[in-house]
């Protein structure tokens, strides 16, 4: 009794109840807040991350140009129904170099973190030509002019240097060489294929249109696509959960 009747003051005093809820949720903010101020980073970094090729950044412009990500989330929750049918749920630090990111805010169609390398190139240009052609029962429109339309990748080493002062760790020389590493990720017999790949380790180097004598849209926008969760190796991240 002698705690309910102490508990009576707050529940017949509002100001008391106000100071009483202020003071709780000053000393919780407290403990939330103070430690990000000693913390240089709060994403945990993961192996295999780096960051966006010129074509993949490329790919990634015309992804935010066409809205898809009005339709499309890019964030897998640790629920089990998300990851049984997404795969691994999204770290942290599979954003770390979005800027914006692209988790979205509702789903029209999949979730699509996980969708590197899940369909074939030719999959994705039948697919983004015609949708219904793979999905019969998608709502999805086509988008078959990035087949037609050639790449305009004049201002990559723009892209590349607006994204370095942001925060994305790349190297001068990596902005230097933006056109001809875009090039070179659409040929992996060119000369500068393998300074290419030394510059971006693990990144696919192929013809992603069908169509080699030109580089359209459609590449960079496939390319994008089928690096989409590919780059951690998510058996090493569990082993490394399971040990701790």
């Amino acid at each position: 009794m002698r705690l309910l009747d102490k508990h009576a003051i707050f529940e017949k005093n509002s100001i008391i109840l106000v100071i009483g809820i202020l003071v709780t949720v000053s000393i919780g903010g407290l403990i939330e807040i103070a430690p990000l101020f000693y913390l240089e980073n709060t994403i945990e970094k993961v192996e295999g991350m780096r960051p966006y090729t010129p074509l993949e950044l490329a790919g990634r412009n015309i992804y935010v140009r066409e809205g898809c990500y009005v339709c499309h989330s890019q964030m897998i929750r640790a629920t089990r129904d998300e990851v049984e049918r997404y795969g691994h749920y999204s770290l942290a630090a599979e954003s770390m170099y979005d800027h914006p990111f692209q988790w979205g805010s509702k789903r029209n169609g999949p979730d699509l973190a996980r969708v590197g390398n899940k369909y074939s190139d030719e999959w994705h240009r039948a697919h983004l030509t015609k949708p219904s052609s793979v999905v019969p029962e998608t709502i999805m429109p086509g988008y078959p002019f990035l087949a037609e339309n050639k790449l305009d990748f004049s201002q990559i080493s723009g892209d590349i240097r607006a994204n370095q002062i942001v925060g994305v760790p790349y190297t001068e020389e990596q902005i230097i060489n933006a056109s001809a590493d875009l090039r070179a990720q659409l040929d992996e017999f060119s000369d500068d294929y393998d300074a290419f790949i030394e510059r971006y380790p693990s990144a696919q180097a192929r013809d992603f249109d069908g169509n080699p004598s030109e580089i359209t849209e459609m590449d960079a926008l496939i390319a994008y696509l089928q690096m989409l969760g590919t780059l951690v190796d998510f058996s090493l991240y569990d082993e490394q959960e399971n040990n701790r």
